[in-house]
């Protein structure tokens, strides 16, 4: 029983550090976008854009990363679960209740990692982009 536990705290141990890198990587990708797209974010503000409606595109960004991520993992998650099952008590491993939880979580980490960059995006001063360029 203890090398089971022990084998549990790892794969634990392991899962928390991949979420942790999914969400630096979801992060980076997004704040490296709104660096890139700085200038337009700025014309857009100065058009008369709503702060909001550019929060909302990239976060959109985000959760479209999340989603094709969340079908690559879950299709990787379906096929190597039966070499896990011999770890599991009181589940199955193809248990739905376990996946939804999963996602829900990586889901919500996305969306806290995918709001920051998008909550700068919207405080860009558009007259010192414009100036800039």
């Amino acid at each position: 029983m203890a090398h089971t536990s022990f084998a549990l705290v790892l794969l634990g141990i392991a899962g928390a550090m991949a979420l942790t890198l999914a969400i630096i990587g979801v992060y980076g990708v997004l704040a490296y976008a709104v660096a890139q797209r700085r200038h337009e974010i700025g014309i857009r503000l100065a058009l008369g854009a709503e702060p909001r409606t550019l929060k909302w595109l990239f976060v959109r960004k985000g959760l479209i990363l999340n989603c094709v991520g969340g079908a690559i993992g879950l299709a990787l998650a379906g096929g190597l679960s039966r070499w896990i099952s011999s770890l599991l008590f009181g589940i199955t491993p193809l248990d739905p209740l376990t996946y939804a939880a999963a996602g829900a979580l990586i889901a919500s980490a996305a969306m806290a990692a995918s709001y920051f960059p998008a909550r700068q995006a919207a405080s860009v001063d558009p007259m010192e982009t414009l100036r800039c360029e």
